[in-house]
């Protein structure tokens, strides 16, 4: 099967899963107001209410749950499509053993999904309690960052035990750096850092699914020319998902990812980015990822050593709003960026 082929295949599903997900979508919706599942105010009760709460509390009563239709049905169609694909003469080829593959990818969409899922059943159902800006809702912070570092560490055992990984190709310098037993913690901190980051993104209407769909869109172009029929697969699929959610996630939302999404999808990217040799490639095409991380990291690194402010809001797509940029401006200037750096991270990759 050539590589037109494959383009074909993957196309085909894209559109396929979008047909799927389209027709699922409103009716979820419906199901998500009548279990409850919507975003709460966060502003506190009295005294004076944060900036924070004040750009945001209008979104107060959104569905928040788009993860879960989502990582659902990736898994349904990718148990349906790929047993298919094989059926029907796809020659399947995958860059590692076939079934770790499948293990390190599905495991990481499905446990930081539930941890995700975990942390937004918390926000919605259970109590609020004092934070640094207002009212705080959901697991702790530390909790949470330590199980995504339990999980991370997991991943990274297994890519190194079981697919031998343990390298990192540094592009236009051509270098290539032995980790040894070194990789597990790295990979760790890449897929952690990955998965907040997206989580940290994920605050405008549409601003983290429409970047996402950008960098899958690089991916299926890399996976393609490595002929990777697993990855290409599943990020053909997850494409197609994530067009019909972005339908009802851009400006006004009527639905939201929910960190089940956020913090599956941003591990997820990043163990793409890891399975096909492409780290660096993966911070460039992942770009606007890496931007809005460390602008809320500038912020605490003011807060805590400066006692004040970098930026007026954090992460920096907030520092827009508050500034009077309009909401539906910054996403679509931030996915024409996140566009550019998916070209360059393309070029990187070829080298």
């Amino acid at each position: 099967m050539g590589s037109s082929s494959y383009l074909s295949l993957g196309l085909g599903l894209i559109i396929f899963s979008f047909s799927i997900a389209s027709v699922l979508v409103i009716p979820f919706i419906d199901l998500l107001y009548k279990f409850k599942l919507t975003r709460k105010k966060e502003a506190p009760r009295k005294g004076k209410v944060p900036l924070f709460d004040k750009l945001h509390d209008i979104k107060a009563g959104t569905p928040v749950g788009g993860g879960i239709l989502i990582i659902v049905l990736v898994c349904l169609l990718f148990a349906l499509v790929f047993p298919l694909a094989s059926y029907l003469g796809v020659f399947i080829r995958s860059s590692f053993e076939l079934k770790t593959e499948l293990f390190i990818i599905f495991l990481t969409f499905l446990s930081f999904g539930l941890l995700g899922l975990s942390d937004d059943l918390v926000k919605i159902f259970g109590k609020s309690h004092a934070g640094i800006l207002g009212l705080s809702f959901g697991l702790g912070r530390k909790h949470k960052f330590i199980l995504q570092w339990i999980l991370g560490l997991s991943i990274g055992y297994v890519i190194y035990r079981y697919l031998g990984i343990h390298i990192l190709h540094i592009p236009l310098f051509d270098r290539v750096y032995d980790l040894g037993i070194w990789y597990i913690p790295f990979t760790a901190f890449v897929i952690v850092s990955f998965s907040n980051a997206f989580n940290i993104t994920d605050g405008l209407d549409g601003l983290a699914s429409g970047l996402l769909v950008i960098c899958l869109l690089a991916f299926l172009i890399i996976t393609q020319g490595r002929l990777d029929t697993p990855l290409s697969i599943f990020i053909s699929i997850w494409i197609g998902i994530m067009m019909a959610f972005l339908y009802f996630n851009v400006w006004p939302a009527r639905l939201f990812l929910g960190d089940a999404g956020a913090l599956s999808f941003g591990a997820t990217l990043a163990v793409i980015g890891l399975l096909t040799g492409s780290l660096v490639a993966l911070v460039v095409i992942g770009g606007i990822f890496v931007i809005e991380a460390a602008s809320s990291a500038i912020q605490i690194f003011g807060w805590k050593f400066m006692k004040r402010p970098i930026f007026p809001l954090a992460p920096i797509h907030h520092t827009f709003l508050a500034i009077g940029w309009e909401e539906p401006k910054i996403v679509i200037r931030a996915w024409l960026a996140g566009l550019m750096l998916a070209i360059f991270g393309l070029w990187l990759a070829t080298i």
